[in-house]
């Protein structure tokens, strides 16, 4: 599963950096206003951690707020694509997110981690290196694929179980077969709430301007919303 997420990274990194997800509605028009919106306006004397940091977007609003930057993903062209983004702004370094971080405790005052969440399937330790890291008080933004959507993907659904889905990826004219885990809402919020406050649950909608440019899936995202978002702070 880990290699094969790795693999598919290693090679929509180029692909990434050049479009820059530019035409992916469900990146600009529907995942990247709502979580800004969450997203200190000024960060200056902060520092950001990206976690899941794919071709470097969000480093990059964290850097232009003003954050001192650290930039971690298990793909290391995906790490090359943020560093060559961002040069001296950031830190960027190729992380296993499973695994215990090599940061001092309380070393940042925000996280934010960006449809990275559903790829692993051990979130315990993953969520008690975060609050390890954050300061006391420290904010924890995140966005994974919705629960109740990704039923739409199973045969056999078993909503009370953490079940691996294969979802089809078209990029660039090639079809990526793409591992990733659906778990139920309750696992979701109880496991945060071992380690974090959850301060807002936001269930995204498109833009206006994706309405324009693709009205179909514009109504469908109103009638079953493609990703969830949690605002957590350290208690």
């Amino acid at each position: 599963m880990k290699k094969h997420v790795l693999e598919n990274f290693n090679e929509l990194a180029g692909i990434y950096e050049k479009m820059r997800d530019a035409n992916n509605l469900y990146n600009t028009q529907y995942e990247r206003p709502a979580m800004m919106q969450h997203i200190p306006f000024t960060m200056e004397g902060m520092r950001g951690l990206d976690a899941g940091c794919s071709a470097g977007w969000y480093s990059k609003q964290l850097a232009d707020r003003g954050a001192q930057v650290t930039a971690v993903d298990l793909s290391p062209e995906m790490v090359n694509a943020t560093q060559k983004l961002l040069g001296e702004k950031v830190e960027a370094l190729c992380l296993d997110l499973e695994e215990p971080l090599p940061f001092d405790d309380h070393r940042f005052d925000f996280i934010v981690s960006s449809l990275t969440l559903h790829y692993l399937k051990d979130w315990q330790g993953v969520f008690s290196e975060f609050s390890r890291v954050l300061k006391p008080g420290g904010s924890f933004l995140l966005s994974i694929h919705h629960p109740l959507t990704d039923l739409q993907l199973l045969d056999d659904a078993h909503y009370f179980s953490t079940e691996l889905i294969v979802d089809q990826w078209n990029k660039a004219g090639k079809i990526y077969n793409m591992p990733f885990y659906r778990r139920p809402l309750s696992e979701i919020l109880n496991t945060l709430l071992s380690f974090f406050s959850i301060e807002q649950v936001i269930e995204p909608k498109p833009t206006a301007q994706f309405k324009e440019l693709a009205p179909e899936q514009y109504e469908r995202l109103l009638k079953s919303p493609n990703f969830l978002i949690l605002k957590v702070r350290k208690k």
